[in-house]
């Protein structure tokens, strides 16, 4: 077989492909690597690739930030010259991003069979950027690679059948992997002055939340109402609009710029409680044991809210602080993200599909 390509393009893109490279290192399959550029700063981008181990990326598409619908077609536009200069036999996308999408779409129309790590999953509400990026990818998809028994359902309740495999989560396999790292080489807690278990973490970077004025001052309001002392990573698109809409930041948040891999993985461990509207960070808080309050009304991970785990509190000022309150979750019980070897699994399928 030709080669395989990947296309990665936001955060959490580079988590869940790194133990993916890595099997396809170890088995000596040829891969390239394509970033589209849609997060481009050091914080967002450059100091995952550092802490995570990931070689620079064969092709940089620089194509950063623009609305929704353009910035998809720009990265499709060059990724599609990308795919046709290199003639890849399989292309892979990952996640529920724009890049996704543009990947997925660019390799359909060159006939390029289309690979889907994070399939099948579902918050079945269509006015998600994300949920659209989800469907289309799948449909496209000539393999579809399910992190959760739930997300192989889902497809099968659309229709899709063939070419789906049960695989587990390869950001459990991450988590797995860097979690002693992190703990050995961040020093974010004494750096912030915090102690383990004495300050609630929050993340808001979602459209809904970032680009919604209504739902930014009702879940800084929910801060404000809070006594204890919040760490909030800030995202640009939510740091930018904040100061758009002259939305204060509450004395009790401790705002800072987005931190690395490693440093986030601490302060979620060392958590008391975690509030986001994050998909990954709900699996992380999670697989970490730390109780999670997500700032929406669905969510795609069922699990975390069906163990006690995770409530979904939305944006409502009055019930974020409630959760806060009442969330009294139990010990996680089974692995219904798989046992980390998510990423052994889809190499090995795509050695037996495609006789690599």
């Amino acid at each position: 077989m030709k080669k395989i390509i990947s296309i990665i393009g936001a955060r959490p893109q580079f988590i869940k492909a790194k133990p993916v490279i890595d099997e396809f290192k170890k088995k000596k399959i040829g891969h390239l690597l394509v970033h589209t550029g849609q997060h481009y700063d050091y914080e967002m981008s450059k100091v995952f690739f550092e802490e995570l181990g990931i070689d620079e990326p064969d092709y940089n598409l620089g194509v950063g930030s623009h609305m929704p619908g353009r910035q998809t077609g720009i990265m499709t536009e060059r990724i599609e010259t990308v795919l046709s200069k290199e003639a890849p036999g399989l292309v892979m996308v990952y996640g529920d991003t724009n890049s996704t999408l543009a990947g997925a779409l660019a390799a359909a129309k060159l006939a390029i069979p289309v690979a889907h790590v994070e399939a099948g999953l579902r918050s079945f509400d269509r006015a998600m950027p994300e949920e659209i990026n989800r469907v289309l990818t799948d449909h496209v998809s000539e393999v579809l690679f399910c992190p959760t028994r739930t997300a192989v359902r889902n497809l099968a309740a659309e229709g899709v059948k063939s070419g789906v495999f049960l695989t587990g989560d390869t950001m459990y396999d991450a988590i797995l992997r860097s979690i002693k790292s992190a703990a050995r080489r961040s020093g974010v807690l004494p750096d912030l002055g915090l102690e383990p278990k004495g300050y609630i973490l929050a993340t808001i970077h979602r459209q809904s939340n970032a680009d919604c004025i209504s739902n930014l001052r009702k879940i800084f309001a929910a801060f404000a109402r809070i006594k204890e002392g919040i760490v909030l990573p800030l995202h640009p698109r939510t740091g930018a609009n904040l100061k758009r809409y002259g939305i204060k930041i509450p004395k009790n948040v401790m705002a800072m710029k987005p931190v690395g891999y490693l440093d986030m993985l601490m302060l979620e461990k060392n958590a008391r409680l975690i509030m986001t509207d994050s998909g990954g960070v709900q699996k992380e808080s999670y697989w970490l044991e730390v109780p999670c309050v997500t700032l929406r009304t669905e969510t795609e991970w069922v699990e975390t809210v069906v163990s006690g785990w995770n409530v979904l509190a939305g944006c409502d000022t009055r019930r974020i602080v409630r959760s806060l309150k009442r969330l009294r979750p139990g010990r996680a019980r089974g692995h219904p993200y798989g046992d980390g070897n998510a990423a052994k699994r889809i190499v090995n399928i795509l050695k037996r599909r495609y006789s690599l």
